[in-house]
C-alpha cells in the first residue's frame, strides 16, 4: 500500500510520461486501497463487507471499461495520459458508504448513469495559466498573449514574464531605493474563472493566485511596510524582512507577517475568510479581535462576526489547488460545485428536488470536467446534466 502523498507524486509523473513500469504497477495497485471513512459502521446500513465489495466492484468495472477504449497498439503518451486521468479520477475517490444508501435502508442505490450531454456540448477543458495585469496608469496587459521577457520598465522597476504562468517585479535602478511615487503606483493581477497565475513581487515575495482572484500591490514597496490587498484565494511565501512587516488586507481582516507561508481563501461568494498557516507565524486582526496562528492552524472569520475561530486542519487539503488537485473532505456538493465552477469557468444549477450530500476524495484539477463529475457520480447519490457550459446537479 502506498501513501496519499506517494500516489500524488507518482500520478503527476505518469501524466508527464516519466513513470517506470514498476511505478505504473504501484499506481494500478492503489485501486485496491479504497476505504470506507466511517469510523463506526452503522448496522442499519447493511453488511459492511458486502457494501465494500460492491463499491470495489464498481470501481474495477469502471477502470476496465476505460481500458477497453484504448487500442491494442501502443498509444501516444498524450492518449495514455487522458485514459489514466479518467481512471485516476475514480481510483482516488474515497466513497462514504452512507452516500450509497437510500435513507438508511440496506439496498444499494441504482447504478450511476453516464453524464447527460446535449449533442452540441463540447468537452470542457480545465483551467490554466491565465491572468490580466493592470498597470498604475490603467493599461491592461493580457498575460496570455504577452511573450516571455520584459513587459515594461517603469521608474526603475522592471516587470518581466519569466514563462507561462509567472511574472516578476525587480528593482533595476537607484540600488533598490523606492520613491514615494512607486509606492503609490498600485498594480493588480486578476485571474478570471478558469485561470491561475504566480507573481513575484518586488521584495521577492511569491504569490500563487487561484481562479477568480485579484491581488493589488505597489510596483515597489516603501521601506517600512509592505501591504497588499486580496480578493479570492492565494498562497503566499513572504520574503523575510524584520524591518518591513508584510500585511494582507482582505474583507475586513488584516494578516500580519514577517516571513512565512500561508493560504488565504476569501471569495466574495463565501461566508468566511479562512487563513491557514503552513510555516512561521501570522497575526490576524479585525475590528473587534485578534489571534496568533501556529503552523497547521486555520483562522476563520465571517462578515457577521468579527471574532476568530481557530482549528487544526489538513494542510495538504488546503493547498491541494496549488498542487493541481481537488481534495474533498466530507464537503457538501454546493461547496464542491463552486470550486468546479471557478476552475472550469462553468455555470452550475441545482435541480429543485436535489437534497444536499457530502463527499470525500481526491481528483486531478487537470482532468476534463466530465471526468471529475463522473467520479462523483460513482457514489450513486448525485448525477449531472451538461448543457453547453452549464452543469445541472440532479439527485
Amino acid at each position: 500500500m502506498i501513501t496519499k502523498e506517494e500516489y500524488l507524486i507518482l500520478f503527476r509523473k505518469y501524466q508527464q510520461g516519466e513513470c517506470t513500469p514498476e511505478e505504473i504497477g504501484l499506481l494500478e495497485s492503489f485501486k485496491d486501497d479504497i476505504t470506507l471513512p466511517d469510523a463506526e459502521w452503522e448496522r442499519s446500513l447493511g453488511n459492511e463487507q458486502e457494501i465494500y465489495g460492491s463499491i470495489k466492484q464498481r470501481l474495477d468495472a469502471h477502470i476496465r471499461a476505460e481500458r477497453q477504449e484504448v487500442a491494442v497498439k501502443r498509444s501516444s503518451i498524450i492518449r495514455r495520459s487522458v485514459i489514466w486521468s479518467a481512471a485516476a479520477a475514480v481510483i482516488v475517490v474515497t466513497v462514504s458508504a452512507a452516500l450509497w444508501m437510500k435513507g438508511k435502508q440496506p439496498e444499494l442505490r441504482r447504478q450511476p448513469v453516464a453524464i447527460n450531454r446535449t449533442d452540441s456540448v463540447q468537452p470542457i477543458a480545465p483551467g490554466g495559466d491565465k491572468a490580466y495585469l493592470t498597470m498604475a496608469n490603467g493599461a491592461i496587459v493580457d498575460l496570455n498573449d504577452a511573450g516571455n521577457g520584459d513587459i515594461t520598465v517603469l521608474n526603475g522597476v522592471q516587470v518581466r514574464k519569466l514563462k507561462d504562468g509567472v511574472i516578476v517585479y525587480r528593482m533595476v535602478d537607484d540600488a533598490g531605493k523606492t520613491t514615494a511615487a512607486l509606492a503609490q503606483a498600485y498594480n493588480s493581477i486578476t485571474t478570471p474563472r478558469g485561470g491561475q497565475y504566480q507573481v513575484i513581487l518586488s521584495d521577492g515575495t511569491k504569490v500563487w493566485l487561484n481562479a477568480a482572484s485579484v491581488l493589488k500591490y505597489p510596483a515597489a514597496f516603501p521601506a517600512k511596510e509592505r501591504t497588499v490587498e486580496l480578493s479570492g484565494e492565494a498562497y503566499f511565501e513572504v520574503a523575510r524582512n524584520s524591518k518591513s512587516p508584510f500585511k494582507v488586507q482582505v474583507k475586513g481582516t488584516t494578516v500580519h507577517v514577517l516571513g512565512t507561508h500561508f493560504n488565504i481563501n476569501a471569495y466574495n461568494d463565501e461566508k468566511h475568510v479562512k487563513t491557514t498557516l503552513l510555516e512561521g507565524s501570522v497575526k490576524l486582526t479585525s475590528k473587534k479581535s485578534e489571534v496568533l496562528l501556529k503552523p497547521g492552524e486555520q483562522g476563520i472569520v465571517s462578515a457577521s462576526s468579527a471574532d476568530f475561530d481557530v482549528e487544526r486542519v489538513d494542510l495538504d487539503e488546503v493547498v491541494a489547488w496549488k498542487n493541481g488537485f481537488f481534495v474533498f473532505n466530507n464537503e457538501d456538493i454546493h461547496s464542491i460545485m463552486k470550486r468546479i465552477s471557478r476552475w472550469y469557468d462553468v455555470d452550475v444549477e441545482f435541480a429543485d428536488d436535489f437534497r444536499n450530500k457530502n463527499f470525500g476524495g481526491t481528483v486531478s484539477r487537470f482532468n476534463d470536467v466530465s471526468l471529475v463529475l463522473r467520479a462523483l457520480e460513482l457514489t450513486g447519490s448525485v448525477h449531472f446534466k451538461m448543457e453547453g457550459r452549464k452543469i445541472i446537479v440532479m439527485p
